[in-house]
């Protein structure tokens, strides 16, 4: 992932709502949900969850897909994990370490 599309997914998960929404999807699995279920579960009014679903989708961090007479979003896990890969790239020196960071491997803050 390059810097630019870095802080277009950065940008699009900076808010209450599609930050909500971008979780319920990676919950939901790749399987995804309707966009009336997105709503239900989170409250969001039909007219505010399709600007969302909207720019998570220009941010490539969802994908509708057809079905029927609904459209199914799904989270969309490799711009996920490369999202993850790309913030996480000179973790720890550049010295492997597991995709979480412990804090074995976080710097410790120095003594005053």
């Amino acid at each position: 992932m390059d810097t630019k599309n870095a802080i277009s997914a950065l940008a699009a998960l900076a808010q209450d709502s599609r930050l909500a929404v971008f979780r319920l999807l990676v919950q939901a699995g790749p399987g995804g949900l309707a966009a009336s279920k997105i709503g239900e579960q989170l409250g969001i009014p039909p007219s505010s969850l399709s600007f969302h679903l909207k720019e998570l989708t220009h941010a490539d961090l969802i994908m509708p897909r057809p079905e029927g007479r609904f459209i199914i979003y799904a989270a969309n896990f490799p711009t996920m994990n490369a999202l993850i890969a790309f913030m996480t790239d000179n973790c720890c020196g550049g010295n492997p370490c597991s995709p979480v960071v412990t804090t074995a491997c976080a710097k410790k803050p120095a003594k005053a």
